[in-house]
């Protein structure tokens, strides 16, 4: 069931960065530089949603979703950003697709190490408030 959770937010996710990378592409933004800020807006959206859906019965507070969004950043990010940043030239450029159809691709292209990444590393049953101690959790 989480797989299938985790697939659709990743849905609402592209949704929400196609959107922004047409709305900055039409505005006039370079395309590598609105696919950037575009990945970044799902990247968040895509956490806030894991977190209180997909992985709900892994509850964080305090320093855990802080790690856990430092975490998410460097590996559902770092994939995204790092993958869609070098997919988007070659599909765009060497393969001749427009830039939402390249997207499209990159995206399905780095989703699939995601999942993984969510789940072992971010988002892991192993890592609670208590891991990082009881006064931190309360400073946040």
């Amino acid at each position: 069931m989480r797989f299938w959770r985790f697939n659709a937010v990743g849905v609402a996710g592209f949704v929400v960065q196609l959107a922004i990378l047409a709305l900055l592409v039409r505005g006039g933004m370079h395309y590598l530089a609105a696919t950037a800020i575009a990945v970044e807006a799902a990247i968040l959206h895509n956490f806030l949603w894991h977190e209180r859906w997909t992985w709900r019965d892994r509850p964080g507070a305090g320093v855990t979703r802080l790690v856990r969004l430092a975490r998410f950043h460097a590996v559902n990010g770092g994939v995204s950003l790092a993958g869609n940043l070098l997919l988007m030239p070659v599909l765009v450029r060497a393969c001749g697709l427009p830039v939402l159809a390249a997207n499209a691709t990159a995206v399905l292209i780095c989703s699939v190490v995601n999942f993984g990444g969510a789940d072992r590393l971010v988002f892991s049953h192993k890592m609670k408030t208590s891991d990082y101690g009881e006064e931190a959790s309360k400073c946040v």
